[in-house]
């Protein structure tokens, strides 16, 4: 992540709402919640990496020259002495407190899934101040880790009902191919990183570094080596026999994994001529894996026909399940047109001809990585208590023009129910442990969780039935 100016990293109006709230304020507090959406299961993940990126990093005399510069020409006013303050008073750091649920853990809609304060009733315009990068820090590589599992669920299910070992198959199932389809490099990492912790493929390196220097794991994702268009067209049509073979021969082996792209002029030629027949010992000799990738049309009928024309030239078995499979040695990779919305399709269109969902890898990109927005789960940071003159003030929004916007009103914990986390008000906690930690104060990072644990709880919430998430056991 690069380093930015926290205090421009803003919607312009918060630059003058310190000037807005009641005299005598003194403490807001907000939260972050999904209010449903597209998603059923939400999948908690990136707020770490936000606060070691920006959150823990003080605040300099040159960051509010620089604010006050540019919100000065731009709206006409700054807080320069409540920024100021925080420098003289805090060396910079933000007098907030952040609690917040375990990262991985699995969860309804609808939930709190952190909370904050200002800790110094001087700064009590800072909370919601920090809305706009907060909640984006959160929004999206949650939403992206959500959409990954809503796949795992459903590649789990057919692999449940067509493989004979899916946890064999699962991790390397759904590969991450969408780094040049995502907004921005930082985007790709974080989106990335959000998805390994449901599989273990990727071709997004920026997701091992977001994992790496926020999570500790050295390396989060695998890939293989692969070939695209270029490396296949160089060698001209003539050529493509020869592309396929330089390839096998300088990457395939005993214990390697290959693929390339079989589609750059005549998909059927290339399956049932080249890599069926004249290249047909080479790969069946390998001694690795060989995957064939299709990268245009139907994939629901693309797929299918592909599998079963490899099967007529390279053979299958039929597992215990009685679904076909291909030889070990051989699969293939569905890597155009895959995202959530088609991937059922896909898998019931294997399954309908007898072919296990085990035969096929799937890659996908833009629909990763980008084929979400804040609207995908309905996202919102909301103020709902606020402490005026020593008292405290519930505060909520209940637009009559949408029930669905009512927000909540008071200080919330979460903590573990018969059906997974259940969000309550703090004073109803009657001694039940609050599932939501501290885990950044006054500047300071209390809680650095590992990338392992945090995939640990992902697993969990996936071993959970689809009608109950499960609440984080650490």
């Amino acid at each position: 992540m690069s380093t930015q100016n926290l205090i421009l990293n803003t919607d312009s109006y918060k630059l003058s709402h310190y000037l807005q709230y009641p005299p005598g304020t003194e403490f807001i507090s907000s939260y972050i919640e999904s209010r449903g959406g597209e998603l059923e299961d939400v999948l908690f993940f990136g707020l770490q990496a936000f606060l070691k990126a920006y959150l823990a990093q003080p605040l300099t005399s040159a960051d509010v020259d620089e604010a006050e510069a540019v919100a000065q020409a731009h709206v006409g006013l700054f807080n320069r002495a409540g920024w100021e303050r925080l420098l003289q008073k805090h060396g910079g750091r933000l007098p907030l407190e952040i609690e917040a649920l375990p990262e991985g853990t699995v969860l309804g809609t609808h939930i709190p899934l952190l909370q904050l304060r200002n800790t110094d009733a001087e700064f009590f315009w800072l909370p919601s101040y920090l809305e706009t990068a907060l909640l984006r820090a959160v929004w999206y590589p949650t939403t992206v880790a959500s959409l990954s599992f809503a796949c795992k669920r459903i590649l789990r299910a057919y692999l449940d009902e067509t493989a004979d070992d899916p946890d064999a198959v699962l991790p390397f199932q759904l590969h991450d191919f969408g780094a040049r389809g995502a907004s921005t490099e930082e985007a790709a990492g974080l989106g990335g990183a959000a998805h390994l912790l449901n599989f273990l493929g990727t071709d997004t390196v920026s997701a091992l570094l977001v994992a790496r220097r926020y999570y500790g794991e050295a390396i989060a994702g695998f890939s293989i080596p692969a070939s695209e268009h270029s490396t296949m067209t160089a060698w001209g049509r003539a050529g493509e026999a020869d592309a396929y073979r330089n390839i096998i021969q300088r990457f395939a082996g005993p214990g390697r994994i290959v693929a390339f792209v079989v589609d750059s002029y005549d998909l059927w030629n290339a399956v049932d001529n080249i890599v069926g027949a004249e290249l047909r010992p080479l790969i069946a000799q390998s001694g690795g894996r060989i995957v064939i990738r299709p990268d245009s049309g139907d994939p629901e009928q693309v797929l299918p026909e592909l599998i079963e024309r490899l099967m007529a030239r390279f053979g299958f078995h039929t597992n215990a399940k009685g679904y076909r499979v291909l030889p070990d040695f051989l699969r293939v990779i569905q890597g155009d047109g895959v995202h959530l919305g088609s991937l059922p399709g896909i898998l019931g269109a294997l399954k309908a001809r007898g072919l296990s969902t085990e035969n096929s890898a799937f890659g996908m990109g833009g629909g990763l990585l980008q084929r979400v927005n804040r609207d995908t789960m309905r996202w919102a940071m909301k103020a709902s208590e606020a402490v005026i003159n020593g008292r405290p003030r519930e505060i909520y929004k209940d637009p009559v023009t949408d029930p669905g916007k009512r927000s909540k009103s008071g200080r919330w914990a979460v903590v573990a129910g018969a059906d997974g986390c259940e969000a309550l008000r703090v004073e109803a906690l009657a001694g039940r442990a609050n599932l939501l930690r501290p885990v950044f104060r006054d500047g300071e990072l209390l809680v650095d969780d590992s990338f392992a644990d945090i995939r640990a709880r992902a697993a969990e919430g996936l071993a959970a039935s689809p009608a109950r998430r499960r609440a984080p056991t650490a």
